[in-house]
């Protein structure tokens, strides 16, 4: 029994060797070394990569942003700095520090230049999704590092470092940044800051992790003083470092948890005959958890909302506030008599002229799509009123819309708003960029009057 698990074992300490085709401790620490610094081609090449990425973001094209990832060069700083850590040498820290401070600088500045002179100052989806990170992202970022560090130290070079810049997605976010910095949008800005500081220190740790594990030599000093001294920085960089990490982790954990059994809540009890889930928020922060629900349909008894409420704690939701607003509540909403009314009157109609039944049936099914669409609209309505209390009306409609060069005709919705004050220019266009994506309209214009 013994000697087959001995053979395992060493099977398995031969196909999970890495010490096998490692390049010299001195050439992998010089190959890092060399990508720290920008300037010259590092500093032309990262400028190139932001204007390219900002444009993918701004188009929404996905293989632009992946070209502009696998340009460009802002992974050396940060390995340069977990290499510095798990080597002892403060200067390549400091180095590293200094060239990823100016690397992020420049990339902000560069891309608040192209979205403050581009005409296209919508949020796309490709943009919204590096607004704000998740537990993904973090084991995205490590993971990264540690096969990034893998990489740099094999003879043989391969593909592993452009995957990695691929993987851990750097620019997006840094130009994420510099798109919030332009319009206004502080969320976007401080979201996307977010996202990249993370990915940069998880990377920077995996680094310092997988330098330790290849037992890559430290650096020597010849005064014992001045090395005592350097561990010492050493040790607190990684106590500074790692512990708010770990708090920000366990934070985007909790986060993804809370949604996740919100989510489960929602499916599982959330499932009426004559009511259904129209519009459905979760709101984390550390004072308060929330659920908020707007329903459709036959009005639920207090009793049914109280025993909901009590629910909660089987799915680990314990002080979780419930928020449930009824879309027909006391004339708050659209009425259903109404709807009601309204559907039979077309169903007599054509039943008078002599319309088909499968006519009939469309007629019936787009007064339905109808009464769901009011009832989103007045979702909307209250949400605007929420974040502009100076609303007075707000007015939706589609229309065809002919251009003189072609024979094309778009259809686009128009939504029309008034306020009791002048609303400014940033915030018309951040409310068009909230519409957009409640909507879930790229195309859809906002007229203020």
């Amino acid at each position: 029994m013994n000697e087959p698990l001995k053979s395992f074992k060493n099977y398995l300490a031969g196909r999970l060797n890495l010490q096998d085709d490692r390049e010299g401790d001195e050439i992998t620490i010089e190959s890092i070394r060399k990508n720290i610094e920008f300037k010259g081609v590092n500093l032309w090449t990262l400028i190139f990569a932001i204007f390219i990425a900002s444009i993918g973001l701004n188009v929404n094209s996905t293989a632009v942003i992946i070209g502009a990832m696998l340009i460009s060069p802002i992974m050396g700083p940060i390995m340069g700095i977990g290499l510095g850590i798990g080597v002892n040498d403060l200067e390549l820290v400091k180095k590293g520090a200094r060239s990823l401070f100016t690397a992020t600088l420049i990339g902000i500045i560069t891309s608040a230049v192209y979205f403050a002179i581009t005409p296209l100052h919508e949020a796309q989806s490709e943009l919204l999704a590096r607004t704000s990170p998740s537990i993904w992202d973090v084991f995205i970022a490590f993971f990264g590092g540690l096969a990034g560090m893998v990489g740099a130290s094999r003879k043989e070079k391969t593909n592993v470092i452009p995957g990695v810049a691929i993987a851990t997605a750097l620019m997006p976010p840094l130009c994420t940044v510099g798109y919030g910095i332009a319009t206004g949008n502080w969320y976007y800005c401080f979201g996307a800051l977010y996202l990249y500081s993370i990915n940069s220190i998880f990377i920077a740790i995996a680094t310092y992790l997988m330098v330790r594990y290849l037992k890559i030599g430290k650096k020597q000093f010849d005064d014992s003083r001045v090395e005592k001294r350097v561990h010492q920085y050493m040790v607190t960089i990684v106590v500074v470092t790692v512990l708010p990490s770990i708090y920000l982790a366990y934070k985007i954990v909790d986060k993804n948890i809370f949604e996740s059994n919100a989510r489960k809540f929602l499916n599982e009890q959330f499932v009426f005959p004559n009511t259904q889930v129209v519009t459905k928020s979760f709101v984390y922060d550390n004072h308060d958890k929330s659920i908020n629900v707007l329903l459709f349909g036959e009005v639920l008894p207090k009793k049914k909302i109280d025993s909901l409420k009590t629910a909660l704690t089987q799915y680990k939701l314990k002080g979780v506030n419930l928020s449930i607003l009824q879309g027909l509540d006391a004339q708050k909403q659209i009425d259903l008599s109404q709807i009601k009314t309204s559907i039979l009157q077309e169903v007599y109609a054509d039943q008078s002229q002599g319309d088909t039944a499968g006519r009939r049936y469309n007629r019936v099914s787009g007064n339905a799509k109808s009464a769901k669409t009011l009832v989103q609209d007045t979702a909307v309505f209250k949400e605007v009123k929420i974040l502009y209390p100076a609303i007075q009306y707000l007015g939706i409609s589609k229309m065809k819309v002919l251009y003189a060069d072609t024979s094309a005709i778009d259809t686009i919705k128009i939504v029309v708003m008034g306020f009791r004050s002048k609303i400014k220019p940033k915030d018309q266009r951040k409310l068009q960029s909230w519409l957009r994506a409640r909507y879930q309209s790229a195309t859809l214009k906002l007229l203020i009057q």
